[in-house]
Parts: C-alpha cells; structure tokens; sequence
C-alpha cells in the first residue's frame, strides 16, 4: 500500500532532535485511510436514497388509502345524504349503501319518561319522614320503600339501591329543590312504555306521590305504516337511515330523501388526484437534472433507479385506461380529469360535478365496477399493494439491495479499521525506535570523533620515532 510521502527533512533527522512520532505516524494512517473516505461517501449516497425512498414508499402508501375510499362498497362513494322537509319535527341521517328512495313520515307523539314526585310542600333534604310505606311497580316486579324516619336523601338512596326479584327497579331518586321546599323525584331509567312504572302510596300517603309524566313509546307514521319506538331516535324502520324526531305534529307530513353524497364523492376524487400528484412529483423529481449555482448538474440519488422509470410508467398508462361499463364515463378524461405534460392530473370541477349529478351510477360503475368487472379504483388499489408490499413491493427491495449494500460497505470499514489499527501500532513501534536511534546520534558522532581522532594522534607519534 503506498502512502504519502513524510514531511522529514535529513538535517532535522541528524539534528538530534528525534522526530515527532505521533505526527509522523498520524501522517501515514490518514493516508492510508484514503479508501475508507471512499466507501463512507457511498454510504451517505446510499443513505440520501434510502431517504428518497422511504418518502415515495410513504406517499405511495397515502395513495392507497385515497383509492381504497374510491373502491370500497362501504367507502366514500357509496356516501348517501338524507334531508328533511321539515327539521323542526324530524332530521335525518344516513349510511353508506342506503336506498335512493323518498318517504313520507308524520310524527304523533315523542317518547316521553315516566317520573314521579312527592307533592308535599314545606320539607327539606334533611326532613324526617314517617314510618309509613308505598310501593313501586315496574316490569321487574313491585317492591316496598319503607321511609323508617329517614330524611328524603337517605330515601332516594334507599330507593336507588332497592332491587325486586334480583334486580334493579330501573329507576333513579334524587332531591330537586323549588320554591316551596324539596321533592323526591324518581325518573325512569329509560324512555318510552318498556321504562314505565306505577307507585301506590295508599298506605301512606304523606308525601303525596303524583305522576310527572306516563313512559310512553314515539309514534311514527312512515309511509303509512305505523311504527313506534322507545326512544325518539328510530332505527331500522328504513334501512340504513336514522331518524331523529325533533316534535310531535300529528296530520303533518314530512319527507324525508336519501340521495348519493354527491359533495363527499367529489372530495374522495379531488384527494385521490391530489396523491397521485404528489408521487408523480416524487419520481420527476429523481429523473430531473438538477442546477447547481455555479452551474454545473449533479444527479439525484435514484436518477439511475430502474424502477423509478418502471413504476413512473405504469402510473402514467394506468390513468388513460377504460374502465366501467357506462358509455359516457369510462376514463378519468370523460370526468374532467385530464393529464399535463408532466404526467400530473387536473380536475375540472364543473366537469366532475355534473357527472357525479346527472349519473351517479356510471361514475360509480367507472370506479367500482359491476358484477363481473374490474373499477379504475379496485384495478389500481390492486397494483398499489403490490408495489408497496413491505417485502415484494418494488421500492421495499430496492431499500433491501440498499441495506446490504450499506452492510457490505460497513463490514469493509470495519475490517479495514482493524488492518489500520494494527499497521499504526507497527508504525509507532517503528518510529520509535528510529526515534531513540535519532536521539543517540549526536553522542554516537562524538564518540566516533573521539575515536577516529585517538588513534590519528597516536599513528603520527609512532610514525616520528
């Protein structure tokens, strides 16, 4: 392995000095490190495509869930809005898949709560009642609330605890307070003839218990049949719709229409074009050439990705193919979605809306398809997932070729750090010893001269004899 040349100087080797070790050696192991620089540079590369990776795998994913609003037969496009002729008496909501119909409701009655209360005036929550009794009747049976001179708080509690053949009476107690003093007041649990109860105080009638109100079911005239419920929601009586009944009218008709959510379809569009814009965008932007300031151009990280291209393809053919078994809207064009030049989508509001207007179920045909047909957006949510399987899915093994790569590049700069560690050791033990050479030069010199200059003396000596 070559490496750099030191920066010694032979005057400062025979100067006596000795030389710097650690520089010196620190000088040899950065050159020889020069390859390691090299595979962390393709380290970073590989992470800043990782990266780019990971991002259009995540707007690959947001698109997905887009298309499957569009697909689903529960989803977005099977939305239905209900109105109301009239809210003041009944409102509507509906689900996803309930029947396109009209219906003629007329409410009689709201559910009312069965309550009772003590009449007499002039006690307080902390009065001492009597010894007497009085029963309470509800469809669980009747039970006996005895007052044995509790306060009416402590009655209510007893009431609220009190069960009849195993259960609960089903009914709430509690203290209300007006102007002439406290009340006991028990309230039915639920609404409507199933929470209805009866209390007989004949036996004692001191606090005079007086109904408030029966428990009494809704009744609801829908297209002429009569329906009634416990409560003043009505569910099930028109599949998939509910009703929410605001005040009793009887004789007064309402209707009540469920149509598609034609708005709630037009926004799934508009979010599904919006998605597939962005990945187109994505994997433009790895096939752009990017400027630089100073004018050159430096490549993306996934410019010479093949499957950048190959997936860029398969969106762009995708969006002009047939689908559907409607004549008039079978391609996104023919519902104002049209393509730019670089591949991204545009909707045309008006265009769409009167689509989704004038024939909701050739758009929906487009999409979903019929029985036996493939939809744009069944066909296409199809294609997503296998391109964004976590483990077949085209970029997920191009992020695994990535990472065993990077391993690859990182077994290397390990091992070569152990070469390097060892060769610094060796060199250090080298420099060392030139070191300690270096040093003992000058006293090896004069010793030298000493020598030479003894017996040059003692030559010439002998030489006169």
């Amino acid at each position: 392995m070559s490496t750099s040349p030191l920066t010694i100087s032979m005057p400062s080797l025979l100067s006596g000095q000795g030389i710097d070790v650690a520089s010196t050696v620190q000088q040899l192991v950065t050159a020889a490190e020069a390859p390691e620089q090299t595979w962390q540079t393709q380290q970073q590369q590989i992470q800043s495509a990782e990266g780019v990776v990971n991002q259009i795998n995540s707007d690959l994913s947001t698109l997905l869930t887009n298309v499957n609003a569009l697909q689903d037969a529960g989803g977005t496009l099977q939305s239905v809005s209900a109105t109301s002729g009239n809210s003041n008496i009944v409102t509507a909501t509906a689900a996803a898949g309930a029947s396109l119909a009209t219906h003629v409701v007329t409410v009689t009655n709201l559910a009312s709560t069965a309550s009772y209360y003590s009449a007499e005036a002039g006690l307080t929550s902390t009065s001492t009642l009597g010894t007497g009794s009085f029963d309470i009747t509800t469809s669980a049976g009747t039970t006996t609330i005895n007052l044995n001179n509790q306060t009416l708080s402590q009655l209510a509690q007893s009431i609220n605890s009190a069960t009849v053949n195993g259960q609960s009476l089903g009914v709430t107690a509690s203290v209300v307070n007006d102007s002439v003093g406290s009340h006991l007041v028990i309230v039915a649990n639920g609404s409507g003839a199933a929470g209805a109860f009866t209390i007989d105080d004949t036996n004692d009638p001191s606090l005079g218990m007086s109904q408030g109100s029966k428990g009494l079911d809704a009744l609801v005239n829908i297209d002429g049949i009569p329906i009634t419920s416990a409560t003043d929601t009505v569910t099930g009586a028109i599949p998939g719709v509910t009703l929410q009944l605001q005040s009793a009218a009887p004789g007064q008709q309402v209707q009540i229409q469920t149509m598609a959510d034609t708005q709630a379809a037009a926004t799934a569009v508009n979010n599904f074009v919006s998605s597939y814009n962005t990945v187109i965008q994505d994997l433009n932007a790895q096939l752009t050439v990017t400027q630089n300031s100073d004018g050159s151009s430096s490549a993306n990280p996934l410019e010479s990705d093949g499957t950048v291209t190959q997936v860029q393809e398969q969106l762009l053919n995708f969006m002009t193919q047939t689908f559907g078994t409607d004549s008039t809207y079978n391609t996104l064009a023919s519902l104002g979605i049209s393509m730019n030049n670089d591949g991204t989508l545009t909707v045309d509001s008006t265009q769409l809306s009167t689509a989704l207007n004038s024939d909701y179920n050739g758009v929906l045909s487009f999409f979903q398809g019929t029985s036996g047909t493939s939809g744009f957006a069944t066909a296409l949510s199809t294609q997503l997932m296998q391109l964004t399987d976590p483990t077949e899915g085209a970029f997920n093994l191009d992020l695994q070729g990535m990472q065993n790569t990077y391993s690859s590049l990182q077994d290397q700069i390990n091992d070569f750090q152990t070469y390097i560690t060892s060769q610094q050791q060796m060199w250090l033990t080298q420099y060392n010893r030139l070191n300690v050479t270096l040093l003992q030069w000058p006293f090896q010199q004069q010793e030298m001269n000493a020598l030479f200059g003894t017996t040059t003396g003692t030559s010439n000596s002998n030489s006169n004899q």
